[in-house]
C-alpha cells in the first residue's frame, strides 16, 4: 500500500498538462490546451486540458478527470499502478515490499502481465551487461552494428541466454506464475512432456514499449546463419499486446514527431534504432506487419505528415500500396522515399551524417499519389486494358480522401500525368463513392435489424419512430447554425456549439432518425465536425445523391419574412434561431419524448392484450419497463400535460 503522503506528493507533481502531452498533441487555446481525444476517434479537437483546474474533459465522448485518472483510462491499469507510473515519471520514490507469490495472485491478470514483462526486460538487460556470454556475443553484435552504449541503454536492448530455460527457471524461482509466463509468450510449455523452455533463447532482444514506456512485448533476433531458424521471433498477442495497435519506437519518437510535425515510418527494429542514433528521432516501425488503421491513428495523434521509407530493393512495395490507402482515408499527408539500391534504413543511416540523411530524405520524398501513378504507369505503357485498370487503381486511392479540395488537386495532377480528362476521373470517383454509399446504407440497415440488445434506456427496436417534422427541425439547426455557441462552461473556459450539443445528445442517448435521408445527413455532418472542413453546405449541395442535395437546398434556403399583419396583431417576431439556447434543447427533448410516448403506448397495448394465463410470466416485466420509462419522463417536465394523457 502506498502511503497517503506519497500519494499527495504524486498528485502535486503530476501536472495534468505534463502528463497528457506525452499521449496527445496539444495546442494552446487561451488558458487551456486542445487536442484530439485519445479515447475515441475524432478529427476535430474536442479534448480540452485545463492546467489551472488540473483536469481534462472531452466534449465528444464525455471522458474527464485528473492526471491519475487519465493514465488509468489510457493505460487500462489500476489506481496503484497509475500512481507508480507517475511517480517514476516525476522522480518520486515509492517504498514497496518485495512481490510474493500471494501478492501476484491478488493482482489482476492484466497487472500481472505487466509485472512479468518488466521482470523479463530487466532479466534480458542483466544477461547482456553482466554475463560473459551476453558481453561476448550480444554486446559485441550491437557494437558491430555500430550502436553506441547510450543507444543500447536507451532502447533497453538485451540478450536471452543460450540455455534453453534460463529465463523460465529464474522467473519461477522468483515466484512468477507459469500461467503469466505462458500468456506473455515468454515461456513455451510442451504439454505432452511438461517441458518448459524460453521462446527467445539465444537471441538479442528488442523490448516493445507503449506510449508511456511500459514494456508489453519483445522481438528477438537470432545471430545464427541457419536458414531453418526464423530470423526474428515476436511475442504472441495478449491482453496487453496487440501488434496491430502499436508501433515500435513510438515512446522514444513522440516528442520529436510533435516538434518536427512529421513521422518517418520504417520496417524493423534496427531501422528505428540506427536512424534515431543518426539524429532522426521522429521515426517508428510497423515491425513487419501491414500498416493498420489503429497504427495510423496512433501517428495521427501527433502529426498529419507521414513519410514511409522503403528499402532500395523492397519487393513488397506493390502489396503495401493498398494499405497506404488507409493513411489517405485518415486525411494524412503521405510521402514515399526509396533508398538507393542495396540499402535499408539501418545501413543507410549508419553511413550518413544527420544532415546528409535529412537532405536525402527531403530531396527524394515523393507524394504518394504521384508515386503510385508513376509506378503503375510504367507497367501499363501503351496497353489500353492495363491503362484502364491503372486509372481505376489510382482513382480508388483518390476516392478514399475525405477532403474534396485535396481530392480535386489530386485529380488535376493525375489527369495531367495519365493524359486523361478530369471528367473521366470524376465519373469514376462518383461511381466508387456511390457504391460505397449504397453498401454503407445496406450495412447499417442490416445492423439495425440484427441489433436487438438494449442500450441505455430504450431497446433498439424502438428506434426510428420519431416525427419526420421533428427530425427536419434538428437537421435544420445543424445545417444553418451548427457553429453557433449555445452553451459555455465559464469555469473551464469552454464553449459548446449547436452541432456539438445536438450530436452529443443524440449519440449519448442512442437516438436514431426514421427518415433515412435525414439520418445520412446527420452522419455525414458528424464526420465534417471531426474533420474541420468549412465547406459543409457546399459538400451537401454538390452531393452525388440528388435527394440529399435537394433536401439540403430546401433547408438552407432563406426564410420568408413575417407578414406585416402578423406583426401588427402583436405576434412574436422572435424566430427560434434567435434564441438557440432554448430552441435547440427543446428540439432534442421533443425528439426524446417521441420515443417515450410511443413506447409507453406499445407497452400498454401489450398489457391489455395479455391473456390471464400470461399474467404471471409477462405482466411484471412489462410493468417494470413502463416504470423505468416513467422515471425517465420525470426529466421532461415541460411535457407533463402530454404525459398525463397516457
Amino acid at each position: 500500500m502506498i502511503p497517503k503522503e506519497t500519494v499527495d506528493k504524486i498528485f502535486d507533481a503530476a501536472n495534468v498538462y505534463e502528463v497528457v502531452k506525452d499521449y496527445v498533441n496539444l495546442k494552446r487555446a487561451g488558458v487551456n490546451y486542445k487536442g484530439n481525444c485519445p479515447f475515441h476517434d475524432e478529427k476535430t479537437p474536442s479534448f480540452v486540458v485545463s492546467p489551472v483546474k488540473g483536469i481534462y474533459k472531452c466534449f465528444g465522448c464525455g471522458a474527464a478527470g485528473n492526471s491519475v485518472k487519465f493514465v488509468m483510462e489510457h493505460e487500462k491499469i489500476s489506481f496503484p499502478e497509475a500512481l507508480k507510473l507517475l511517480a517514476k515519471k516525476f522522480h518520486i520514490e515509492i517504498v514497496e515490499e518485495e512481490l510474493t507469490q500471494e501478492k501476484i495472485q491478488e493482482n489482476q491478470e492484466r497487472d500481472s502481465l505487466f509485472i512479468v514483462t518488466e521482470f523479463a526486460k530487466n532479466f534480458f538487460k542483466n544477461s547482456l551487461h553482466n554475463t560473459d556470454e551476453g558481453r561476448n556475443i550480444a554486446l559485441s553484435y550491437y557494437k558491430e552494428r555500430g550502436l553506441r552504449d547510450d543507444i543500447v541503454a536507451k532502447f533497453e536492448l538485451g540478450w536471452s541466454p543460450k540455455k534453453r530455460d534460463a529465463f523460465t527457471q529464474t522467473a519461477l524461482k522468483k515466484t512468477y506464475k507459469l500461467k503469466f509466463l505462458e500468456t506473455t509468450g515468454l515461456t513455451i510449455v510442451k504439454k505432452e512432456t511438461n517441458y518448459k523452455f524460453d521462446r527467445f533463447s539465444e537471441r538479442v532482444i528488442f523490448p516493445i514499449h507503449t506510449l508511456s514506456g511500459k514494456v508489453i512485448a519483445f522481438g528477438g533476433r537470432t545471430l545464427k546463419s541457419d536458414k531453418k531458424i526464423a530470423k526474428y521471433l515476436n511475442s504472441p498477442e495478449s491482453d496487453i499486446y496487440h501488434k496491430s495497435k502499436i508501433l515500435y519506437g513510438i515512446y522514444f519518437a513522440k516528442s520529436a514527431i510533435v516538434k518536427k510535425d512529421k513521422c518517418y515510418m520504417v520496417e524493423g527494429y534496427t531501422d528505428v534504432i540506427s536512424m534515431f542514433q543518426s539524429g532522426i528521432e521522429n521515426v517508428v516501425a510497423s515491425s513487419g506487419t501491414a500498416l493498420t488503421t489503429d497504427q495510423i491513428k496512433l501517428v495521427r495523434r501527433f502529426t498529419k505528415n507521414l513519410t514511409i521509407i522503403y528499402d532500395g530493393d523492397n519487393a513488397g512495395i506493390k502489396a503495401s500500396l493498398r494499405g497506404i490507402d488507409l493513411v489517405l482515408a485518415q486525411e494524412m499527408n503521405v510521402k514515399i522515399v526509396f533508398l538507393p539500391e542495396g540499402e535499408d534504413p539501418d545501413s543507410f543511416a549508419q553511413s550518413k551524417t544527420t544532415e546528409e540523411l535529412e537532405n536525402y530524405i527531403n530531396s527524394n520524398e515523393e507524394d504518394f499519389i504521384k508515386f503510385k501513378t508513376r509506378l503503375l504507369a510504367d507497367e501499363a505503357k501503351s496497353d489500353p486494358v492495363k491503362r484502364a485498370q491503372l486509372v481505376r487503381d489510382i482513382v480508388s486511392s483518390i476516392a478514399v480522401i475525405p477532403d474534396k479540395i485535396l481530392r480535386a488537386e489530386y485529380i488535376k495532377t493525375t489527369s495531367s500525368q495519365l493524359k486523361t480528362t478530369e471528367a473521366i476521373l470524376y465519373e469514376e470517383i462518383r461511381k466508387i463513392l456511390g457504391k460505397k454509399y449504397d453498401n454503407l446504407k445496406q450495412s447499417k440497415f442490416n445492423q439495425q435489424q440484427n441489433n436487438k440488445t438494449e442500450k441505455h434506456l430504450l431497446p433498439a427496436e424502438t428506434t426510428g419512430i420519431f416525427s419526420k417534422q421533428n427530425e427536419k427541425e434538428i437537421i435544420y439547426y445543424l445545417l444553418n447554425f451548427g457553429k453557433e455557441i449555445i452553451s459555455k462552461d465559464e469555469d473551464a473556459n469552454i464553449e459548446v456549439s449547436v452541432a456539438e450539443y445536438i450530436i452529443n445528445e443524440i449519440k449519448n442517448e442512442n437516438l436514431e432518425f426514421k427518415n433515412l435521408l435525414y439520418k445520412d445527413i446527420f452522419e455525414i455532418y458528424e464526420q465534417f465536425l471531426k474533420s474541420e472542413n468549412k465547406f459543409v453546405s457546399k459538400y451537401f449541395l454538390t452531393h452525388s445523391n440528388e435527394k440529399i442535395s435537394s433536401v439540403v437546398s430546401q433547408l438552407i434556403s432563406p426564410k420568408k419574412e413575417l407578414s406585416k399583419l402578423w406583426k401588427k396583431r402583436g405576434g412574436s417576431t422572435e424566430m427560434p434561431e434567435q434564441k438557440l439556447n432554448e430552441s435547440v434543447p427543446d428540439a432534442i427533448e421533443n425528439f426524446k419524448l417521441q420515443i417515450v410516448l410511443r413506447k409507453a403506448k406499445q407497452i400498454k397495448k401489450q398489457i391489455s392484450d395479455l391473456k390471464p394465463e400470461e399474467y404471471q410470466e409477462k405482466l411484471n416485466p412489462l410493468l417494470e419497463t413502463l416504470k423505468k420509462m416513467d422515471d425517465f419522463k420525470i426529466e421532461l417536465t415541460k411535457y407533463t400535460e402530454k404525459l398525463a394523457l397516457l
